[in-house]
């Protein structure tokens, strides 16, 4: 078997005469703040990430494989419905955890999708996508029957006095305060909280690996959705990873995760199952490169998370199937948006009778042909209507409507990357040859080149089509916060937040 990047789907199922003898499994890999440079299989020289690159030995890895917002929450309603985060309204921002909005119920997860075929679901690790009142937006309100996991970012409560990493070293740097204690839920009640980082991804692997055996000897096709919180800062790591790696603490934590991804892949082989799951690994948005050696690595590519620069959108991803996918790389154009319209296909599932924004990569995956995909869209994390687009992809060349740096992206060298590089706007666009100048240094000139001129139209016609279709939801994030909703396993307690504990 093989892995990849900071997202793996895993499918289970064998094409005979072009259709499936039995149901496919699917397993998600969902890596946070991982940049395209920090895996050992996309060319990092220091990262321990075995079972990853295994992964991508034996899978095929996407070079050109994109998600649709530089930070979390809305970078996890695209996976998981097909649409743009505009569509569902989950922007500007992330949710936080007295949000009153969150993912909406009306709209249709790949967990959605999968369960009137009889797929047994789970997710475990970083929802983000909302808790709200009792619970409301929890997954197991959107089509898992099982979850394991923290709600929300894990530095969005008080973590000074929290252990990190073994024997008790205390997590770095600032985590929100002000706000209730981590908690670890189980489908909708608190189990523990704070959270212990220590054993946090052990309960994780064990949790997983009893569902895949559990569904795997009852026959019973499933997915898993494992969204981690590796390799977010502040990083952990448990004593299996803890001062395991070259890397230092954001190498441990990316080592956490890889162990956890080789006790799936151990599962998927002893239960027989193996060559009937397709394995996808990917991340939400790019690395946190104000964090430094903590905040990982974009590679060759400009700038990181909570930019439109390719860090902050472009991420390492891997497809996984024995006997399936044959091993290889493709430099076709797709995007964590196809992953629901793929699963549907191979599952032979109905999609949603709405407006999708994703393709299917069938072709892609097993004959390693052509993608459907032809553009990609960049929204910054703030989207609106007056704006619009800031960058889009068309082919291998990428116009720049607008550029802006962020705080996320702080700290190096690049002016261009920090929040205190403003927005600008350029009218002609800025535009890349990805292929030739995949870190976008060196725009193209517009004026003297027909050729660019003929592509700078065609960009303009794909950017006015899309705008059109474009129908933004009602913000969810933009319906505020309230201190009451934040999630306290002992609710009637006094004062809060910093009552809120349980073990």
């Amino acid at each position: 078997f093989c892995y990849i990047g900071t997202f793996v789907l895993f499918f289970t199922g064998n094409i005979i005469n072009g259709s499936l003898a039995s149901p496919p499994n699917f397993v998600l890999l969902f890596a946070d703040d991982l940049g395209f440079g920090d895996l050992g299989s996309f060319g990092h020289p220091t990262s321990a990430t075995p079972n990853l690159d295994r992964l991508a030995a034996a899978g095929l890895r996407f070079t050109d494989f994109y998600c649709t917002s530089a930070v979390c929450s809305p970078s996890r309603a695209s996976l998981l419905t097909g649409r743009y985060q505009t569509r569902s309204g989950i922007y500007p921002g992330v949710l936080y955890p007295g949000s009153r909005g969150g993912l909406p119920l009306n709209e249709t997860t790949i967990a959605e999708v999968l369960k009137p075929l009889g797929y047994a679901t789970a997710a475990i690790g970083k929802w983000h996508l909302g808790f709200g009142a009792n619970g409301t937006f929890l997954p197991t309100n959107q089509g898992f029957d099982h979850y394991l996991g923290i709600p929300y970012s894990h530095d969005m409560g008080p973590c000074k006095n929290l252990t990190c990493f073994p024997p008790d070293v205390k997590c770095y740097g600032w985590c929100d305060v002000g706000t209730v204690f981590v908690p670890l839920m189980h489908d909708d009640a608190i189990e523990q909280q704070p959270v212990d980082f220590l054993n946090l991804e052990r309960s994780y692997s064990d949790f997983a690996v009893n569902f895949i055996t559990t569904s795997a000897n009852k026959k019973q096709p499933f997915f898993l959705y494992y969204p981690a919180h590796h390799t977010h800062y502040p990083q952990f790591a448990g004593p299996d990873a803890a001062g395991k790696s070259l890397r230092g603490p954001f190498g441990d934590s990316l080592l956490e995760l890889d162990n956890t991804i080789g006790n799936l892949l151990e599962t998927l082989e002893k239960t027989g199952v193996i060559n009937n799951t397709l394995v996808f690994f990917t991340a939400d948005n790019g690395p946190e490169l104000m964090r430094m050696s903590r905040g990982g690595n974009s590679g060759l590519l400009k700038c990181g998370k909570g930019t439109t620069y390719e860090g902050g959108m472009r991420e390492p991803a891997v497809a996984f199937w024995q006997g399936t996918i044959k091993p290889g790389v493709t430099h076709e154009l797709a995007s964590t948006l196809d992953i629901l319209p793929t699963i549907t296909k191979l599952a032979g599932a109905k999609l949603p009778p709405v407006m999708l924004d994703g393709v299917d990569l069938t072709e892609v995956l097993i004959n390693n042909g052509k993608s459907e995909r032809e553009s990609m869209m960049f929204y910054p994390t703030d989207p609106s209507e007056q704006y619009g687009l800031f960058a889009l992809r068309l082919g291998k060349y990428k116009a720049h409507f607008y550029t802006r740096g962020a705080a996320h992206s702080a700290t190096t060298p690049d002016h261009d990357c920090p929040g205190s590089a403003r927005l600008k706007a350029f009218d002609p666009p800025l535009i890349f040859d990805l292929e030739a100048d995949p870190s976008e240094n060196y725009p193209l000139n517009v004026t003297e080149s027909p050729e660019v001129q003929a592509v700078l139209e065609q960009i303009k016609k794909a950017k006015q089509q899309f705008e059109s279709s474009m129908v933004f939801g009602a913000s969810q994030i933009g319906k505020g916060s309230d201190p009451n909703l934040e999630p306290c396993c002992s609710p009637q307690c006094s004062p809060k937040p910093s009552c809120c504990r349980c073990s």
